[in-house]
């Protein structure tokens, strides 16, 4: 039976279009270790798997506007509504709420 983490993973890769690697890099991890979580086997300390929550929120925001492709590139890159930095960069310097607040804004169609 899959994790709470496991199935988060699953959609980030599914619905975000997020590989391994991106995902251990948003949460320091390595890929074999995310390999691992996605697998059951082992898990993450409950701050990664806050952060993994977060991360699967944000990517349940964006599959509204997005496809999964979309999404990972949307993540991937430089935002002007982010001064023209990366959203997977902000959540690396736990700024969620930066990022979040955009997807708000484009959810209020102020941006899209």
């Amino acid at each position: 039976m899959a994790t709470a983490v496991a199935r988060i993973l699953g959609r980030l890769k599914d619905e975000g279009g997020l590989q391994g690697r991106d995902i251990a890099n948003i949460v320091s991890a390595s890929p074999p270790t995310v390999s691992r979580w996605l697998k059951g086997t082992s898990s993450p300390d409950i701050k990664t798997q806050t952060r993994i929550a977060q991360l699967g929120y944000l990517v349940d925001r964006l599959s509204e506007f997005y496809t999964a492709d979309e999404t990972r590139l949307w993540l991937h890159t430089p935002h002007p509504m982010l001064e023209g930095k990366r959203a997977i960069d902000l959540l690396n310097d736990d700024r969620m709420e930066d990022v979040l607040a955009v997807i708000e804004s484009m959810d209020a169609g102020a941006y899209t």
